[in-house]
C-alpha cells in the first residue's frame, strides 16, 4: 500500500478535516486528504469546492488548497474554474462503463501479479479486513466500511510489486469517487441487516485464489467484484 493511502493525515468526518501533521507540508497535507475523501467519495457529484470554505474547514490560508486543488485536477479528479473554485465531475453510464473496463484491466492485471508475491500473514491480514469489512458498516458508518474495502483492495495490489500499476489504479479510484457517494446514499441504510455482508462475497474469492495459488482465478474473482459494483451503479442511475 503506498504512503498516500496509509497516511494518517485523512478526510475523517462528514463535519470536517484532520488536522494536518507536522510531518508534512501544509499543501501536501490538505492534497492528501482531499484525495481520500475523493476515492472514498465523500462529495457529491457535480458539487462546487471553495477555496474560502475549504481553507476555513482546514484552518489555512488559500494558497495550499489552490495547489492541491490543481494537484487533483491534474490527476482528472476535479474540473476546476477560472475563479479557483473546483467540481466534482458529473456521472453518467458511458463514463462508468468506461472507468469500469479501466479498471477490471488494470487491477486484474495487479492482482495476477500479485498472487505469487502473497505470503501466509498478507492472507492473514487480508481476511482481517474482509471480517472488518462486514462488519464496520452496521458498528461504524459506510464511509468507514469504504476506507476498509480501500484497505484490502491496495494491500492486495501492493502485492504486485508494480509503482506504475498502483499510480494508475490509484487515478481511476480518484476517477470513480462520485459513483461511490451514489452507493453510499443507496446501501447505507441496507447496512444495518445482515446483507450487508453480502457485498464481500468477491473478496472471500480472491482469498481462496490467492490460499491456492491460482492467478487466473484471482484475477477473475478481482473482475467479477468490479462487475457486481457496476451492475448495481446502473440500477441506480437513470442515466442511458
Amino acid at each position: 500500500m503506498t504512503d498516500r493511502i496509509q497516511d494518517k493525515d485523512r478526510f475523517v468526518s462528514a463535519e470536517g478535516f484532520a488536522p494536518i501533521s507536522s510531518r508534512s507540508t501544509i499543501q501536501d497535507g490538505v492534497y492528501r486528504q482531499l484525495r481520500y475523501a475523493l476515492m472514498t467519495g465523500r462529495f457529491d457529484p457535480g458539487q462546487t469546492l471553495t477555496i474560502s470554505s475549504l481553507s476555513e474547514s482546514f484552518g489555512t490560508s488559500h494558497m495550499p488548497v489552490r495547489e492541491a486543488l490543481r494537484r487533483l485536477a491534474a490527476e482528472n479528479a476535479l474540473e476546476v474554474a477560472a475563479n479557483g473554485s473546483a467540481r466534482i465531475p458529473g456521472i453518467s453510464r458511458a463514463r462508468l462503463d468506461d472507468l469500469c473496463r479501466a479498471r477490471m484491466a488494470v487491477e486484474g492485471l495487479a492482482t495476477e501479479l500479485a498472487v505469487p508475491n502473497i505470503a501466509e500473514r498478507d492472507i492473514a491480514t487480508l481476511m482481517t479486513l474482509v471480517h472488518e469489512h462486514e462488519t464496520v458498516g452496521r458498528l461504524d458508518s459506510f464511509y468507514a466500511m469504504l476506507g476498509k474495502n480501500q484497505e484490502f483492495h491496495f494491500r492486495l495490489y501492493a502485492a504486485s510489486q508494480s509503482e506504475v500499476l498502483i499510480q494508475l489504479i490509484e487515478t481511476l479510484w480518484l476517477r470513480f469517487g462520485p459513483y461511490m457517494r451514489l452507493l453510499t446514499r443507496h446501501l447505507e441504510p441496507i447496512l444495518q441487516t445482515q446483507e450487508g455482508e453480502t457485498y464481500s462475497v468477491h473478496h472471500h474469492e480472491i482469498i481462496a485464489a490467492l490460499k491456492a495459488g491460482d492467478a487466473v482465478a484471482a484475477r477473475a474473482a478481482i473482475v467479477a467484484d468490479i462487475e457486481a459494483t457496476q451492475r448495481l451503479l446502473h440500477s441506480l442511475s437513470d442515466d442511458s
